[in-house]
């Protein structure tokens, strides 16, 4: 006996379409102003003037090319750290599994500025192993290796959650077969594994990347806000902008802009592909199992 189905509604037309317009007017005055104001701010003086406050600024230039080196750092660690964990998980169980993955959440559920002050605590000249790095001569925070720190954590969720419920619905069936023939660690990861999870390995990449990019809090708190030293792009904007320099903070910020649309873009062109992907995975499954 076949159950019932849920009644079907249908709304008016004159409510779809106010619906509609709500949406697109909360997007309209939330995202596309702000957006389109910075981009009209930083090209008031015309491309030159846009051009002038990037590259005739040696600060701006530095928080330019820290940005450009610190994200894609993070961005590797969290790659690595994504791939093993996210394996770990989907392939084994094993007790403290589930708190495992909630310890994933945490980047996400402590504010940034928590997270930068508890690296000071830690790696500060009066933190807990500050005498050590003293002793060694390695300092961390108020330099480059403090600002990759930060970074790392507060995108570290990124990878792992994008990885592991792709690798659980995917199986080990393959792996195991791979191992069965005789393929070694790194075949069966190279020619099986990552294969199958790149695409939604490289959607980690993009959203691990832009938060990255973005990072302020956490940030400001381990890098002492020293300008041409360890201030990013977030913080140069932050600070011309308080120095009255509008159009130099806003040339900064459309830099910034610029990589969050190239972001939304891949992002877009990747969801789109995770979810052909998903359509053939239950294809290929209903034809195992003898459906249609």
């Amino acid at each position: 006996m076949t159950s019932p189905r849920a009644p079907v509604t249908h709304a008016s037309p004159v409510v779809n379409a106010a619906l509609v317009a709500a949406a697109a007017a909360i997007v309209g005055l939330v995202i596309v102003v702000p957006l389109a104001s910075v981009f009209a701010e930083a090209f008031t003086g015309g491309a030159s003037a846009w051009w002038v406050a990037l590259t005739h600024d040696a600060d701006t230039r530095h928080a330019i090319w820290l940005s450009l080196t610190v994200a894609p750092v993070a961005v590797v660690i969290n790659t690595v750290f994504g791939i093993a964990a996210a394996w770990l998980v989907a392939r084994f169980r094993f007790p403290g599994r589930s708190l495992l993955i909630s310890l994933f959440d945490v980047p996400f559920s402590v504010s940034p500025v928590v997270a930068g002050l508890a690296l000071v605590l830690i790696f500060g000249r009066q933190g807990l192993l500050g005498p050590t790095l003293a002793w060694l001569d390695w300092k961390i925070i108020f330099a480059w290796p403090g600002l990759v720190l930060a970074t790392t954590f507060v995108t570290l969720p990124l990878v792992v959650r994008e990885l592991i419920p792709v690798m659980e619905a995917i199986g080990p069936d393959e792996e195991l077969a791979a191992v069965s023939l005789g393929a070694s660690g790194w075949q069966v990861f190279t020619r099986v594994t990552l294969p199958t999870i790149r695409w939604a390995l490289l959607h980690g990449i993009v959203l691990a990347n832009a938060r990255a990019m973005g990072e302020f809090g956490a940030v400001y708190v381990v890098s002492g806000h020293i300008a041409g030293v360890t201030d990013t792009m977030p913080l140069r904007v932050e600070k011309l902008f308080q120095e009255y320099r509008t159009p130099a903070s806003m040339a900064v910020a459309s830099v910034l802009a610029g990589l969050a649309l190239v972001t939304l873009v891949a992002k877009f062109a990747i969801e789109r592909r995770l979810e052909s992907e998903a359509r053939d995975l239950a294809t290929a499954r209903a034809q195992d199992a003898g459906h249609p």
